[in-house]
């Protein structure tokens, strides 16, 4: 193959410059990404042209063995697609050819650029979709741990932002613990989208070959097939939509942890803190510790909580078939992930250096917190419900309210200050973790 040609291109014709650059744009860079996965998807398919005779067995014995060794190579130093090939379809099978000859030219049979793109994706999705599990399980197994250590430890509850009443570290912990179980569950519904194979659809429209599809479904370890090759194609996009709103639920939740400890670090509320290193500093106030981190973690979280709209405006009306504005979705989604990932492990790193301060509720301006609890008190001793609030809202408004912070609080419910609920929290964890 000429290295120069692209895989569609017809002899004695050429493309402009111009028009080069701005179709490509950058679909290169994030190929790359996609090498190990398209390499993948070609040992499968040069194994199934063997089995049923669309190359020799000798062929296809010599080209899977070479993209092994490629297959390797990637791993150990990288991909980089050549000046003068277009893609990383292309690339490979320069490579390939390069190597073994003719034999190399025969990979393309039964596949279009469209179904192994596809392939690609679906494979790299679905691998990045078990990184994204591993770093979300064990950012949930620290909220668990700070949530037990924490657990008697306590702090205002506030809604409206107003004073509420009596929380915990353990409960505030634990919330965003089992928040990211409900998260995991978007998550494994598009790893269950993900795990189809698409590859021998074409174009769009199947082949006349006589192509073994479940075969190549079984070679990559999908769990099913994209059985309509239509279909298979218009997954391109929707699975990507899929796994991005997987990953919005993942940030809405770190996004918001990270708003509570920028709140929380705040002199005026002053119940948590961090190592001087973990804080950034002021070039004129010597006396700042910002929460930089945090803030970042914030403003990455809700960006990507912005990709299922981009992508849902992307993909709206576009007929059926393949269309060359889904090559933008790897520029939107893919850098989404990586994203996504750091902001878990440095949310991670932060509240494992987490200091809680002690005695918080002491504080004077605290004393109405426990307003409720003053009104179960009195239920508990027979007064109804309704003379108790009565009555603890008329000590409050004449300036008689009192109540010893110091009691112990007796929350027994599940899921209450008194009983976490934890170990049950982690087996629900446990469950959603085997859909993956």
């Amino acid at each position: 193959m000429n290295k120069h040609m692209k895989l569609w291109q017809r002899e004695n014709s050429s493309v402009n410059d111009l028009i080069e650059k701005f179709t490509v744009g950058r679909d290169k860079e994030f190929d790359e990404l996609l090498a190990i996965y398209d390499i993948q998807g070609s040992i499968a398919h040069v194994k199934m042209l063997g089995e049923v005779g669309l190359m020799t067995k000798d062929e296809s014995s010599s080209a899977v063995k070479e993209l092994e060794k490629i297959l390797g190579e990637v791993k150990s130093n990288g991909f980089k697609i050549e000046n003068g090939i277009e893609d990383v379809h292309s690339q490979v099978e320069f490579l390939l050819t390069k190597r073994i000859g003719d034999a190399g030219k025969k990979i393309h049979s039964g596949r279009s650029r469209n179904d192994q793109v596809a392939v690609d994706i679906k494979l790299y999705l679905r691998a990045e979709i078990g990184n994204i599990k591993n770093e979300v399980k064990d950012f949930f197994e620290l909220l668990i741990k700070q949530s037990n250590k924490f657990k008697d430890h306590l702090f205002p509850g506030y809604t409206h932002l107003q004073i509420a009443m009596p929380s915990s570290f353990g409960l505030w912990f634990g919330a965003y613990a089992e928040s990211l179980i409900d998260d995991l569950e978007l998550l494994a519904a598009a790893y269950a989208v993900a795990n189809k194979n698409p590859l021998g659809s074409g174009a769009g429209y199947g082949s006349s070959f006589p192509l073994n599809r479940k075969r190549t479904t079984e070679l990559l370890g999908f769990a099913t097939l994209n059985y309509n090759s239509v279909y298979a194609q218009m997954t391109r996009g929707k699975t990507e939509k899929s796994v991005a709103m997987a990953l919005s639920s993942i940030a809405s939740t770190v996004g918001r942890l990270a708003m509570d400890c920028t709140l929380f670090m705040n002199q005026n509320f002053g119940f948590i803190s961090f190592p001087d290193e973990l804080t950034t500093g002021s070039s004129i106030m010597p006396h700042k510790k910002n929460p930089d981190v945090f803030e970042l973690i914030r403003a990455k979280c809700n960006r990507i909580q912005s990709i299922p709209n981009e992508l849902t405006l992307l993909l709206t009306n576009l007929p059926s078939g393949y269309h060359r504005d889904l090559q933008l979705t790897k520029e939107i989604l893919f850098p989404a992930i990586e994203e996504l990932k750091s902001c878990i492990q440095l949310a991670a790193l932060m509240l494992s250096n987490i200091s809680v301060k002690e005695n918080i509720l002491q504080d004077e301006k605290y004393k109405y917190l426990f307003s409720v609890e003053a009104v179960n008190e009195l239920v508990n001793k027979g007064v109804p419900f309704r003379e108790a609030y009565q009555q603890v809202g008329n000590d409050i408004q004449q300036g008689k309210f009192k109540f010893d912070s110091n009691k112990k609080l007796q929350h027994t419910h599940e899921g209450s200050i008194g009983n976490l609920s934890n170990e049950e929290i982690a087996k629900e964890m446990d469950k959603v973790l085997k859909k993956f």
